[in-house]
């Protein structure tokens, strides 16, 4: 094995350091101290389904089509899968150039394409994913005892929370053992293991440090025994993003929108929404003939005289009953009675919070757009005006900045991503689609710009200043390590660590034709981490 990369979703410094000083993690940290390393500056926005494609291709969302975990085609919406990803990924490069790769649990490569080697999809992809060579997980499972995508029904508020985390650190021994058992079955000169859990365990166990311990510890235990079987070369740890506290708000800009004029909202069920997606799991309603409970009816009833979900839980708050009808009332009802936005009739909406932004209504592009293309450029700076001046009740700026898409996202596929980008101040506010009030609260750890990077092993230069390292360096690095040039449209260029391949021009890229995810376990899973709302 020529070159091992290490994908820790979500690490960062401020989560690594604390560890290293106590010696948690000898394996990680061995790495870290006797390599380069430094901070890796994520992408906007630094959400797991966008920037795992960015690091395995180099190239920003705009080059490589993945803006979300959502796809949209017109107002219509989909999880995204590998077959959105629509350049080259490293194991693709490889593939050309005659190496074998092994690529086990990487988000976003569900269904994958054939390459010398092996691919096991992780994240998005289907409980039971297709893997490649055909026929690859029942040997998988044969020879380690059992892989899976996920923790066992994650979604089931029966299980005790450390039932729970049992399984997280399970899957983590699956990930390591599918990854040796995949190195010996192939001799890969390239090989690529990513662990997901160390992002979870915060999302599902907010500031529980000794979970996150225990995660880290299990992660660095399959990555010593990976070191110790095949001594790599060389070694590349890398995160898609940072992990941290959020201090600020849940800010609802369909809400900060619609006061302003530019958006609309109906009781249709427009949004993706996790209560949509979680009802028939959670709620048991007593169903007319017509396939609709008499509460939902009433709902919608209700509704359309003006008592939304929004003003009736107020109502109740005021009186005491809120907590009381969150237990009793079946979800559907509860959305049944609920506004979102109106994609086809709003001016400016946001369509899905990890975007990071707001997406246009354009004539001629959107299905129902209402901006004329001249038009464009106005109201695109009209939104940004307002939000760059958007304040928390304590009268700080919400937003670092508020651009135009094209500061940080370019390319053949820019059209397809939100027209206005949002950074949050310190990335301390989550959004929300939701309308209501304009602020909530947030959840408690989130997402951070910067995540970590650290190369090692022979012909590294361990005093390399990897200072203003970014996401997209990733991939030229690696590629310059196994002696491949990188291409020259990718946004990265390879790390001073490593001596850098020459970029070279590649031939046009065909992507694979675009199909539909079409799965309620994937839809379920992003909803419990409340990456759908």
């Amino acid at each position: 094995m020529q070159t091992l990369l290490v994908g820790l979703d979500a690490a960062c410094e401020s989560v690594l350091a604390p560890l290293f000083e106590d010696g948690r993690l000898p394996n990680l940290q061995s790495v870290f101290e006797e390599g380069a390393s430094g901070p890796l500056e994520s992408q906007v926005p630094p959400w797991t389904a966008s920037a795992w494609p960015s690091l395995y291709t180099g190239t920003n969302p705009g080059k490589h089509g993945v803006f979300d975990f959502l796809s949209f085609d017109g107002y219509d919406w989909d999880i995204v899968n590998a077959t959105h990803v629509r350049r080259r990924t490293l194991w693709d490069y490889l593939d050309a150039a005659d190496l074998t790769s092994v690529v086990v649990n990487a988000p976003v490569t569900h269904p994958p394409r054939p390459i010398d080697g092996a691919v096991v999809p992780g994240y998005l992809a289907p409980e039971e994913p297709t893997c490649h060579p055909e026929g690859l997980l029942d040997d998988l499972r044969a020879a380690i005892g059992d892989y899976r995508v996920y923790a066992r029904r994650e979604t089931d508020e029966r299980v005790d929370e450390e039932t729970k985390f049992a399984e997280y650190l399970e899957l983590t021994r699956m990930r390591g053992e599918a990854f040796r058992y995949l190195a010996d079955r192939f001799e890969p000169a390239f090989g690529f293991v990513q662990f997901q859990k160390t992002d979870a365990v915060f999302h599902d166990f907010p500031g529980d440090r000794e979970k996150v311990r225990r995660v880290y510890e299990a992660v660095d235990e399959q990555v010593g025994q990976i070191l110790d079987e095949y001594d790599p070369e060389t070694v590349v740890v890398a995160s898609d993003h940072g992990m941290g506290e959020y201090d600020g708000y849940e800010v609802r800009l369909n809400e900060v929108l619609r006061r302003e004029g530019y958006a609309e909202t109906s009781t249709d069920d427009e949004v993706p929404s996790w209560f949509q997606i979680k009802d028939e799991r959670l709620v048991g309603d007593d169903e007319s003939e017509a396939g609709e409970s008499p509460l939902e009816r009433l709902a919608r009833v209700a509704a359309r005289g003006g008592l939304t979900y929004q003003r009736g839980k107020a109502v109740l708050e005021r009186l005491g009953l809120a907590e009381f009808v969150g237990k009793h009332v079946p979800v559907s009802a509860v959305f049944a009675a609920s506004e979102s936005v109106s994609f086809a009739d709003s001016t400016a909406y946001l369509r899905s919070a990890s975007e990071l932004g707001v997406r246009l209504n354009v004539a001629g592009r959107d299905p129902e757009g209402t901006i004329p293309e001249s038009e464009y450029e106005r109201v695109r700076s009209s939104v940004v005006d307002l939000l760059s001046g958007l304040e928390t009740p304590e009268g700080e700026r919400v937003f670092e900045e508020v651009v135009p898409r094209e500061q940080y996202i370019h390319g053949p596929y820019a059209d397809e991503a939100v027209d206005v980008l949002c950074v949050p101040a310190d990335y301390e506010h989550s959004l929300s689609i939701h309308v209501g009030d304009p602020f909530g609260d947030p959840e408690p750890w989130n997402h951070k710009r910067d995540g970590v990077v650290a190369v090692a092993g022979a012909g590294v230069d361990a005093d390399a200043d990897l200072s203003g390292a970014h996401l997209f360096d990733v991939a030229p690095t690696v590629l310059s390590t196994l002696d491949v040039a990188p291409d020259e449209r990718m946004d990265g260029r390879a790390l001073p660590a490593v001596e850098a391949t020459d970029p070279v021009a590649y031939e046009p890229f065909e992507p694979a034709t675009r199909t539909g995810t079409d799965d309620d376990e994937v839809e379920s899973r992003l909803a419990d981490l409340g990456y759908l709302e």
